[in-house]
């Protein structure tokens, strides 16, 4: 039977903090952990790191960060929850038989485990402390760019994303993610620092952070007139009885061997995705709704998995785990970006998509 995470408090950052590698902090933290650091201004900053054990950058950041402000006081004080510990220990997304931890924030199938408890109760000290922003910091296990993903179309949260990249990601679902849940409570985004363990990642990110505890107020305008904004309009799983693999290995769908360099390119209608020797698309596409959109996008002809039209995909990924306990990717498409005021928000509902 899994034991039930415990939620540890640190008053400051504990003795070995800065040294050791995120596979020992199962052993050093005693499990999912909030570390306070103080700084000079209030409210805090919070940052949210290893919410999948096998995404080590945004650990790294934080220790970089805590590095260069070793022997003096951080400029904003910092809150940082390190996230699942137990499957950070064997270098994994999430162990066998627990939720995904950015999936427990509020609702979806995760909801009533103690996970999404500990979640609702980390949110709801938070709420109650007040906060000055949210940095979510994660990998991507393909090969993507560097970008930063928003929940609302807020001048807030726009300019706080592009301090870190110029690509942003509009999205909705899935909606228990811990940026959405955040989003409530300051202006919340989350990075995606391309793969585990590259230098500019961990580098970029370690800016990004100390940037932010910089800042006196969130901008209310993005840092650059050249965004490139996408909208995620659906989600794609490869159904969990349907066998799979790449190049010609494997039975059931065979993607092509180097199907993640087909991220965030504009792809045309008939590009190559794999082989499947059935008729019906054997891929499951979800939009914002939850309605099966699969043959809108993809289509099987002459034994090829093909593009039903002109597609950009983010997110795809070589690594069959994560596949099975995640997606295969998302489609997005391209948007522009609206005429952001003061206080302006575009509300949940008032698009169609999203991932």
């Amino acid at each position: 039977m899994r034991s039930a995470p415990v939620l540890h408090h640190y008053a400051e950052p504990p003795p070995g903090l800065l040294e050791v590698p995120a596979t020992a902090l199962r052993e050093l933290l005693g499990g999912p952990s909030l570390i306070e650091i103080a700084g000079r201004r209030q409210p805090p900053l919070y940052l949210s790191v290893l919410l999948h054990g096998n995404e080590t950058t945004g650990f790294e950041a934080l220790q970089q960060v805590l590095r260069r402000h070793r022997n003096g006081t951080l400029p904003r004080s910092l809150v940082v929850f390190v996230g699942n510990v137990e499957a950070a220990a064997f270098g994994l997304r999430r162990l066998d038989g627990q939720p995904d931890y950015n999936r427990i924030w509020a609702g979806g199938e995760d909801a009533d485990t103690p996970e999404a408890r500990m979640a609702a109760e980390i949110v709801a000290r938070m709420g109650r402390r007040g906060l000055f922003a949210s940095i979510d910091i994660h990998n991507n296990s393909g090969r993507n760019p560097h970008y930063g993903c928003i929940n609302r179309l807020d001048p807030r949260y726009v300019g706080l994303a592009s301090l870190f990249s110029r690509t942003m990601v509009y999205f909705r679902r899935p909606a228990s993610v811990q940026s959405i849940a955040f989003a409530e409570l300051c202006p919340a985004v989350t990075v995606e620092c391309g793969r585990p363990g590259q230098a500019a990642g961990i580098e970029h990110a370690s800016d990004f952070i100390e940037s932010a505890l910089h800042l006196a107020d969130v901008p209310d305008r993005p840092a650059s007139d050249d965004i490139g904004l996408f909208h995620t309009v659906a989600v794609v799983r490869v159904p969990e009885t349907q066998p799979f693999g790449f190049g010609g290995q494997g039975e059931g769908i065979r993607f092509i061997e180097d199907l993640d360099h087909l991220n965030f390119q504009e792809l045309p209608a008939g590009t190559l995705l794999g082989y499947w020797g059935g008729q019906a698309v054997p891929l499951l596409a979800e939009d914002e709704g939850g309605r099966d959109v699969s043959d809108h996008y993809f289509a099987v002809r002459n034994g090829g998995l093909l593009a039903k039209r002109r597609l950009m995909l983010s997110m795809l990924t070589l690594d069959t785990r994560v596949i099975r306990q995640d997606c295969l990717c998302y489609v997005m498409e391209r948007m522009e970006l609206p005429e952001l005021k003061d206080g302006a928000s575009l509300e949940p509902d008032a698009r169609s998509g999203g991932a």
